[in-house]
């Protein structure tokens, strides 16, 4: 009889927490996420993080990610100049992927509720969209293509998860694959009337990079350990055990301190490691 494996879950965690879990961290070389470099101000100056990172992370193997800028702008921005701004956010990102030798970083997808019902409005509105989003992207792309980093494209308010996966067939580079956040997927299930987070999962098939795990109550976007909430997690790592593309997964929850505990609870659960 053959014992089944279960998927080992990594987590984000700040630089700043990272030797407090360190033994954690590398008890199973779980994947780790840090989101300090989604903000400007370090983006310029991230040298500090750099090395803190570094200094804690010394004999880890895991696979490493960084949450990339996406804070006053969407990616299908349509202003040249703006576009020029993002652009040079993405770079300084990727500088960093560079430096800390990180094989993914998290963007976020501009679709939402509103283009479930509007997008189709006009025959090119959907395309319009998509290759607005390609045009920023570009530069980037082409970079991490060169670094080996593969940007996922995580759904904040899609409701419509074939949306974004449009914008990664389209762009046809193993630097560009897709996230899923299952609380944002519930969120957007429960309160607009999307699929459930299971099915994000599903319909983003073997593009799958990358998954963000939280638990909340679909009301909001809560951000909660994992087994506070109410997600389906059977039908998450169900829907993930078909999945080939062995997406890093990563619990992403307010209060650092309780990423242990949620791992915890989906073990109990006999879904993971």
């Amino acid at each position: 009889m053959t014992s089944i494996v279960r998927p080992t879950i990594g987590a984000q965690l700040s630089v700043l927490d990272l030797e407090k879990h360190r033994d954690w961290l590398l008890e199973y070389d779980r994947d780790l996420e840090l989101p300090e470099f989604c903000m400007a101000d370090i983006l310029k100056a991230p040298q500090p993080f750099i090395d803190m990172a570094r200094k804690y992370l010394s004999g880890w193997q895991g696979r490493l990610g960084i949450h990339g800028p996406f804070s006053g702008f969407e990616l299908d921005v349509k202003d040249s100049d703006m576009r020029g701004i993002v652009q040079t956010r993405l770079d300084q990102a990727l500088d960093v992927c560079d430096a800390l030798d990180a094989r993914q970083m998290v963007i976020h997808s501009p679709y939402n509720h509103w283009d479930m019902g509007n997008l189709d409005n006009t025959p090119r509105s959907r395309a319009a969209k998509c290759d607005a989003v390609l045009t920023t992207l570009q530069p980037a792309i082409q970079r991490a293509e060169a670094l080996g980093v593969m940007m996922v494209m995580e759904n904040i308010q899609d409701c419509d998860p074939d949306m974004r996966a449009e914008v990664v067939r389209a762009a046809d580079s193993v630097a560009l694959r897709l996230s899923v956040d299952v609380g944002h997927a519930h969120w957007a299930h429960v309160t607009c009337g999307a699929p459930p987070a299971d099915r994000f999962i599903r319909a983003a098939g073997d593009l799958l990079g990358h998954v963000h795990l939280q638990d909340c109550d679909g009301y909001a976007d809560r951000h909660w350990p994992i087994g506070c909430g109410n997600i389906c997690w059977n039908g998450v790592f169900e829907a993930l055990e078909d999945c080939h593309s062995h997406p890093h997964l990563i619990v992403e929850i307010n209060e650092f301190d309780r990423v242990p505990e949620s791992v915890t609870h989906l073990a109990q659960l006999g879904l993971a490691q």
